[in-house]
């Protein structure tokens, strides 16, 4: 589904994508891993339109795709999630919810005036999406909660539920564990293999923890300065010398060489 080929995105002399290129296959959930200042974040930003690259391509279904502004892939269905969680904090969470389908007819001060059966009809119909997507990820009772007084897991189970008003093709998630209890993290990660097998959807995750990855991810890229440094099963990727060295440290490398030494 996504194509990225020798992508480069520099602030000033610092290379913070120096060369990428990878493919993130339809229907997949693909883990990206790496050291901090590995420039995966950088790399989201910029395939999902909010940085320019410096040089380099991004094909989306073999599309170029290479700079369109966020509004633009977001109407193809490519979104992306944030570390920290971008809600509304004074809207609950159901209508947090049902701001994000675009082009609602009562955007417009004529249909608010003169066609207020449609623009409530429709209203409803977006009102029962946006339950049964609450419901789908196990948080209908917060319905009526205000969005800041839901805790960090929670908000992100309410950004994956943003994706699922607008039947997203391909998310990238950006650490959802980030801050997040495990039990949540547990409910995220269920949500994620649900919509991947259920409907569909095509994912890429940033995440540092590797338990997570190993569950849900195949193939998992790891990134370093830039580059693409390894990618295969989780598996083959925790046991790549250089993987290893750049990112997993020396700690996991001397763990890794006595499982090995007991079989």
């Amino acid at each position: 589904m996504i194509e990225v080929i020798d992508l480069h995105r520099h602030f000033g002399g610092f290379r913070a994508v120096d060369g990428a290129s990878l493919k993130i296959a339809t229907g997949s959930i693909t883990g990206l891993i790496g050291p901090n200042g590995a420039g995966k974040t950088t790399l989201f930003n910029v395939i999902a339109g909010r940085l320019k690259p410096t040089s380099g391509t991004v094909r989306m279904d073999g599309e170029d795709i290479t700079g369109l502004p966020p509004h633009e892939l977001f109407h193809k269905g490519l979104l992306r999630t944030f570390q920290i969680a971008h809600e509304f904090g004074s809207m609950s969470c159901l209508e947090n919810l049902m701001m994000v389908p675009a082009g609602q007819m009562g955007e417009t001060l004529w249909n608010a005036w003169f066609s207020r059966k449609a623009v409530k009809a429709e209203e409803e119909r977006i009102r029962e999406k946006a339950h049964d997507v609450l419901k789908f990820l196990t948080i209908d009772h917060l319905a009526d909660q205000k969005a800041s007084q839901i805790s960090g897991g929670q908000k992100k189970l309410l950004e994956l539920g943003r994706t699922m008003m607008v039947d997203a093709k391909i998310v990238f998630l950006d650490e959802v564990g980030a801050g997040v209890n495990r039990t949540l993290l547990n409910t995220i990660g269920d949500a994620i293999v649900r919509l991947n097998e259920e409907r569909g959807y095509t994912f890429c995750v940033i995440e540092h923890d590797m338990d997570f990855i190993a569950r849900l991810c195949n193939p998992v890229i790891c990134m370093a300065e830039g580059k693409v440094l390894a990618e295969g099963t989780v598996d083959e990727v925790k046991n790549d010398e250089r993987v290893i060295e750049a990112y997993l440290g020396t700690g996991l490398k001397n763990k890794v060489k006595e499982e090995h030494a007991h079989g």
